[in-house]
């Protein structure tokens, strides 16, 4: 199989469980950070494309990053390479296909179960999720997973977006949220990383759930 190209779009958003799920699948695989200038990498040479979050979002169109993303998923689409977009990666794949990313009536912060229309693919979570903007739905998209706030999954052809983290661990997203320690106050949440605390259990639940949606993403390419 191909390598696996992974967008990291900041220094507090890595791989983290994606990476782990390549290494114990023996997938090789190959981060490219885009606030690095130079040419874009070849979809084509890749079995899919991961993109993952970023303070930034598709609406950001000064940023060379944002344009350079939207263009690196324009030609994997294209080329019908499948895409992972999560959270900003999910946000700028609906953009790639049409879709907008519009501010979120409830920023979600922290833990969730979502509803699910295919378990197999996304699990009902639980799922960490940090975002202050939400994306809508593609023509031709499919919704596949919601909650009361937004839609939280859809899937367009090969390609999966999210609006939550699965590849994220609580001590990334405690990372984000002493960073957004002011923007949360304006919120009234004096607090944002006791949203993140939960037993071992619920931790090793999540890392099960994210390994299941890798799976059965790389596992679509194929039908």
């Amino acid at each position: 199989m191909k390598p696996v190209l992974i967008r990291r779009h900041g220094m507090s958003a890595p791989p983290a469980l994606l990476g782990e799920w390549c290494a114990e699948r023996g997938y090789d695989y190959f981060v490219s950070h885009s606030w690095h200038n130079g040419s874009l990498p070849d979809p084509r040479d890749y079995a899919f494309i991961a993109s993952l979050g970023s303070k930034l979002n598709p609406r950001d169109t000064h940023e060379p990053i944002v344009i350079e993303e939207l263009e690196l998923m324009r030609r994997a689409i294209d080329e019908d390479v499948p895409v992972l977009g999560l959270c900003f990666g999910g946000q700028m794949l609906s953009a790639a296909l049409g879709g907008e990313t519009v501010r979120a009536e409830h920023p979600e912060l922290g833990w969730t179960t979502i509803e699910s229309d295919d378990p197999e693919l996304v699990p009902e979570g639980p799922w960490l999720e940090w975002h202050f903007d939400r994306f809508t739905v593609p023509d031709g998209a499919t919704v596949i997973a919601r909650n009361e706030h937004c839609t939280q999954a859809f899937v367009h052809g090969p390609h999966l977006g999210t609006q939550f983290h699965p590849e994220s661990t609580i001590e990334i997203v405690a990372g984000w949220a002493r960073h957004d320690a002011e923007r949360l106050r304006s919120l009234g949440i004096t607090d944002g990383e006791s949203r993140l605390e939960v037993p071992e259990e619920r931790k090793r639940a999540a890392r099960e759930a994210a390994f299941r949606l890798f799976d059965a993403f790389l596992a679509r390419r194929h039908t």
